[in-house]
Formats: C-alpha cells, structure tokens, sequence
C-alpha cells in the first residue's frame, strides 16, 4: 500500500526494522491466501439490492520481463489488443446500480496447467458459489464476448437470473424464424423500431425454441455490439446500453487494482507465491476501496497523499539541494 513504485520483497525488507527478506519469503511460501479471505473483509461493504449485477472478466497481469514465472503464459490481452506474456485470471465484481458502487467479491487464477479448469469453469464455479453459498441478491450477470457461450448462458439461466453480453460480429443467429439460414449477427437487416427496441433470435446451437433479445448499440462511430439477452421483456436499446455500461466498472477496478497495489510487479517466480502476492494486492484494494469511500477520496487521492508530508518537508529543507554555475 505505501510503496509508490518498488514492490519487490528486497525493498520492503531494505525499509523494514522487524521483517528481513527472508520472512517475508517464508511468509509468501506457506501462508494460505486464498479468494475467501477477499469475500471476509468486503462483505461487510456491500450494499445490497435485489437489482444488483455480477460482472466477470478476465484480467491478464502483464508479466513480460519474466518468462521463468511459474503461472506465466502467453494468452491474449484485451489492453495490449494482443498476445502477451502474463498471469491470467477471472474476477467477479458486485454492482449496485442504484448507488453506482461496486466491489471486488472473488476471484480465481487461470492455470490450466496445475488446476486442468477452464475459464468458463471457474465462472460456473463462482456463480454457484453466489448463489448457493454466499447467497447474494442480483439480478443479472454481465459478460465479455468471450463468456457468451451456450453452456454457460444455459447455466445462468439454470440459476433463474438474466444475462446480458455482446456476440462475436461473425456469430451465426437466425431472426427468420426458421424461414432461412442462420447468418452472421453483424449481417442482419434492422428496421427503425428494432433499432429502438431490439429483435427476438435463436443463436445456431441452442434448441429451436430457445429465443434471446438482441439490441444493436452503437458505442462509437468504428464499432458496434450485438447485446443478447434472456429478459425477453427488455425492449429498449437505450436501457439495455446503461446496464452493458456497467461493465466498463471492471475496467476501472483492474486499472486501480494495477496502478495502486503492484499486483503484477512481483518478480517471485513460484507460483505459490505469486498467487499469495496478488491475495495481498487485491486485500490492499478492498481496504483502499473502504476507506476512499468513508472519507469522499479516491483510492489514488489516498496512495499519492502518502507523499504530502514528505513534498512539504523537502519543499521547506530539500535533502538534495540545487546548485547553478
């Protein structure tokens, strides 16, 4: 939390009187951290609604200076719009759209490698999770392109609560009814009211009378989303583009998560211990994430005001002072 750009296990021991170098090693090699303890400490922050959205993602820490890290592989990322080096996960955000807050509730790291699971599979595995255990109200869960499979939009659907997520521009629906062939979603003719008020399709796959909602939205003049979902009584474009914005909330928390914590500059190679670093990185979030918002500041306000005392002191008697021929 108070490191402003060196998060490495050598300069935290360099600045610490009661820890060396190799006790906080110890400590990142046999302590348990897992995705409970983030689930402990936010719960008591949520503010709860039956209109409340779950949205999942899957972040890439970028790790490209270091192949010899265990979890490390070259997966596709959305930011670098590219193949890159790094550890990949999938996190699960709680979204109150009435009060436009949001919180990290769980995560799980994507080693297909070590846990033979799927992407997919952990998103199944945190929705049950929701549901059945922790038990929370919500009514929709939010997607990538990526998530927006049969299986898993039959497995929400299961768990009775609406979906809402893009289609691929070559996904091939049918809005004929059966009359013609299935065609890419993006080739589809729309008429000025289904424009406004969206089309009812089958996407080729799912049995015949399995129908979804599909909104065309116009995000910016060079690119355009084909929005599904299973709430057949959603009948507005402009509606269904304020909640498909909620997911832009994800963006900003792994932005923050990245930019105020060091979650992906720790240079340890086991992957026990990096899994145990971005545990810590994502509890230093949710504490941030509190205190930001009992004290009207943003999480960045806090981790720069760490600095204030120190600017004011140097300002008065600079340690290193300047001297012009």
């Amino acid at each position: 939390m108070v490191s402003q750009i060196n998060y490495t296990l050598t300069n935290f021991a360099d600045h610490s009187e009661q820890f060396s170098h190799d006790t906080i090693n110890r400590y990142l090699r046999g302590e348990r951290i897992t995705p409970r303890l983030i689930w402990d400490n936010v719960q008591g922050q949520l503010a709860l609604t039956p209109q409340g959205c779950v949205i999942f993602d899957d972040p890439v820490l970028d790790t490209h200076s270091s192949c010899a890290i265990e979890l490390v592989r070259r997966q596709y990322s959305g930011n670098a719009h590219g193949g890159v080096q790094g550890i990949g996960g999938v996190t699960c955000v709680y979204v109150n759209p009435a009060t436009d807050q949001f919180w990290w509730i769980d995560y799980r790291i994507y080693d297909p490698a070590g846990e033979g699971k799927t992407k997919l599979d952990h998103v199944r595995e945190m929705l049950s999770n929701l549901v059945y255990h922790k038990q929370l109200p919500f009514r929709a869960v939010l997607m990538e392109t990526w998530y927006a499979t049969k299986d898993l939009m039959r497995c929400i659907e299961s768990l009775q609560k609406h979906y809402s997520c893009p289609l691929k521009d070559n996904r091939q629906v049918d809005d004929s009814g059966g009359e013609r062939p299935s065609q890419r979603v993006d080739s589809l003719t729309w008429s000025a009211q289904e424009l406004q008020h969206g089309k009812r399709i089958k996407i080729k796959g799912v049995p015949k009378d399995h129908k979804v909602q599909c909104f065309r939205v116009e995000v910016s003049p060079h690119r355009t989303d084909w929005i599904v979902t299973n709430d057949l009584a959603q009948d507005s474009t402009e509606a269904t583009q304020k909640v498909c914005g909620f997911r832009w909330k994800m963006e900003q928390l792994h932005r923050e998560g990245k930019q105020i914590t060091g979650l992906e500059r720790c240079q340890c190679r086991k992957a026990r211990m990096q899994r145990h670093h971005i545990g810590c990185a994502l509890l230093v979030w949710v504490r941030c994430k509190d205190l930001a918002a009992n004290s009207c500041r943003t999480v960045y306000q806090l981790k720069h005001g760490l600095l204030d005392d120190y600017l004011i002191e140097q300002l008065k008697n600079p340690s290193l002072k300047m001297a012009l021929a």
